[in-house]
């Protein structure tokens, strides 16, 4: 299982808020989500973002689907060959990933979309399954500072050697680097902090090492 169970125990705080929520809206999702993969042999890149949104992910069961971040991401993905359908906001759309996988370092929403320390900690053996089981991975992108540190921690590498900023690319093992980018949030976009010739930037640079990649 590279994926946590329906009512993982791990983290308390995110159980009770995922009980709650599911008295709430007994429809929506409300449960660990899964990391998103179209069956394809070995992909190469592995994208983590932060965590389940509330009326994202966590109500449709999709990373990424169905909040304004989706949108973003998925447009990028298939600007640049790792996606393919039409994004429609829901599982039930032909939405296909190609030669990626799309995860988060926390797979159970948090409140107010900001996990602790220890959540991070504690969900982290299932991103390193993940990893792990990614035989070809040749590149990781992080989107934001929690889903870099998740993946340095993984990989058991000084957070202090490789410091978190948009673009910035470390090299995590002789196959593998890692690519960072500020989240692709609604907060970040309508701040400006991060702008849609930023990420494409930093996907252009994933593609190049694909594409040069053994």
């Amino acid at each position: 299982m590279l994926d946590p169970p329906k009512n993982c125990p791990l983290c308390p705080r995110l159980a009770q808020y995922r009980a709650a929520l599911r008295q709430a809206h007994p429809e929506w999702h409300n449960a660990p989500v899964p990391a998103f993969i179209t069956p394809k042999p070995k992909p190469r890149l592995l994208i983590v973002g932060l965590a389940p949104g509330k009326t994202g992910a966590n109500r449709t069961g999709r990373v990424f689907t169905g909040d304004y971040a989706g949108e973003i991401l998925y447009a990028m993905l298939q600007q640049h060959g790792f996606a393919s359908g039409t994004y429609a906001a829901h599982t039930d759309d032909d939405t296909r990933l190609h030669d990626c996988i799309i995860a988060n370092a926390v797979a159970c929403v948090p409140p107010q979309n900001k996990p602790t320390p220890a959540e991070a900690t504690a969900c982290r053996a299932w991103l390193s399954k993940r990893i792990a089981a990614m035989e070809d991975l040749r590149a990781i992108l992080a989107l934001g500072r929690i889903a870099h540190e998740s993946v340095l921690r993984v990989f058991a590498l000084p957070l202090r050697d490789h410091l978190f900023a948009h673009a910035a690319q470390h090299d995590l093992s002789d196959a593998v680097r890692l690519f960072d980018s500020y989240h692709c949030s609604r907060y970040n976009m309508n701040t400006k902090r991060l702008r849609l010739d930023m990420l494409e930037q930093v996907f252009t640079a994933v593609k190049t090492h694909l594409n040069h990649a053994r």
